[in-house]
This record gives C-alpha cells, structure tokens and sequence, in this order.
C-alpha cells in the first residue's frame, strides 16, 4: 500500500539564481505482517498521510539533487526508520522545466516546460537486499522523414499492407534501464548520455543518416548504442509505440500528391518492445 502522486516544486537558491524542480512521487510500502488485511488491526500501518509528509519533509530538508538520489533517500528513511517495514518502492518523474535563454543569456529565474521528454526513476529496496535503481525516459516523441521502409514481412490472406522502402518513421519512446549495483554514480550525467545515445541510435549520422529497416531493428540499435557507449547500464527496455502517416489522396483536388501531406493515423497504432541485457 502506499501514497501516490505526490507532487511538489522544490525551489533552491543560490543568491539571486534559481533553480526548480517539480517533481511527482509514488511511495509503496509492504510490511512484516497482514494484519490490517486480516483482521483489521492497523497497529503496523504507517497512513498514507504520514507517508506524503515524509517525501515533503525529505524534499525540504536534503533538497533533490538528483531524482535517483531523491528516490534512494527516501527508501533509505523508510528502512531506517520503521522496523515494520520490510519493502519499499518509490517512483519519482520530473516535470521537463528548462531554464529560459534570452540572446544566448540564461535567465536567473524564468523556465520553459519542454515536451521533450519526462525523466523517471524507480528505487526499491527489501530489508537485508540490495538497493535497486532504475532509470528512464518517456513519453519522448521522435521522427525521421525518409531513410526508413518496412519490406520483406510475411504475408497471407489477410495482407493488405503495401512494401515500403521509404517512409516516415515516428513514435512515442519508453525506455528504462536498471544500474545493478548502486554505487556513487553521477545520476544526471548518465541519464543524459542515456538520452544522447537514443537520439544517436534513433537518427543516425546529421548528415546523411541510418536506414531503418523496421522498428523492431531501431529499437535494438537504441538498446545497443546505450549499452556499448554507457558502461553503469546493465539492463534495458525499450517500448516504441508507432505513430503511421498516410498519404492523402488529393486526385480530386486535381493535385499531385508526392508524399507531401500525409495524416497520422491516431488509432489502432503498433508497438514493439525489447528488454536486452548484458551477459552477465
């Protein structure tokens, strides 16, 4: 049980200069008994309340430098200090507020929220286990407009899927990935090689690019870059969900329609997904 969507905006100051983070957090517990399920005695049950106050006082107190350090205090606490605890999971996501440039200047305290994707953590703990850290990215929404095709797939009676060997491909990305063993790792630096590698695998080179041909192949190429180039992940998950674009139709416009307007088909929509990790 536990208190969810908890959310907040920690501000710290360093003399005029600001600095934000809005934050959303989910909190689990499982403790030593079942009693409260039972037979209906909460003598054990920490209230959900109290759990809420605990993240804000947390939040106040040792600020969140990073969300996986936010995470693991928090874990931390409810180890320490509840005997009756015998499990705790915490969620943490961010909201993407990005310090305001004016001509190149960062402003001391203004901020744009970027839809560019929403960091997450995850931190869980058993008593007597190990610390267990995962992190991510989701709802980060890519494309390229050529250098992609899907051919080759099998087909029966029920086909009616045309080859394509050039095609828009778009998606909305889920990516997480567990670290194994926590060590002192420097959380923020990691999570945007992280991001750095997606963009990379998902893109190819700026000036020509890298053909795709399949989702399914982009999404192992993501996992592969990440794992070759970011030596703190052990595991990864990719989730792809597919946006597809049609071309429209525009005969009886008396136009020609080269590929230049097309409409997104909203629903039914596919998706891949892969979980890879290392051999060991």
């Amino acid at each position: 049980y536990g208190k969810n969507t908890i959310k907040f905006l920690r501000l710290h100051r360093e003399g005029k200069k600001h600095f934000v983070k809005e934050v959303e957090v989910c909190t689990h517990l499982r403790l030593t008994s079942a009693q409260e399920y039972l037979e209906g005695n909460n003598s054990l049950v920490i209230p959900t309340d109290t759990i809420k106050n605990i993240v804000l006082v947390l939040a106040k107190k040792n600020g969140i430098s990073s969300l996986e350090q936010f995470a693991i205090d928090i874990c931390n606490h409810f180890m320490t200090t509840f005997c009756q605890v015998m499990y705790v999971k915490t969620y943490v996501q961010e909201v993407p507020w990005q310090r305001l440039h004016e001509n190149g200047v960062p402003h001391i305290h203004s901020f744009i929220c970027v839809p560019d994707g929403i960091r997450f953590c995850e931190a869980e703990q058993y008593r007597n286990g190990p610390l267990i850290v995962c992190a991510g990215i989701k709802d980060l929404k890519l494309m390229k407009a050529t250098q992609s095709g899907f051919e080759g797939f099998y087909k029966n009676e029920h086909t009616t899927l045309p080859e394509r060997h050039d095609r828009i491909l778009c998606g909305e990305l889920f990516c997480k990935w567990s670290y194994g063993e926590c060590k002192d790792f420097d959380f923020d630096c990691i999570w945007n090689k992280v991001r750095e590698c997606i963009l990379e695998a998902f893109s190819g080179p700026p000036d020509c690019g890298e053909y795709s041909p399949s989702y399914q192949k982009t999404v192992n190429c993501i996992q592969m870059n990440v794992l070759s180039k970011v030596s703190q992940v052990q595991v990864i998950e990719v989730v792809l969900n597919n946006t597809f674009y049609n071309v429209l139709d525009m005969k009886n416009l008396g136009l020609t329609n080269d590929k230049e307007v097309l409409i997104p088909v909203e629903a039914p929509y596919g998706s891949c997904a892969c979980t890879l990790g290392r051999k060991n």
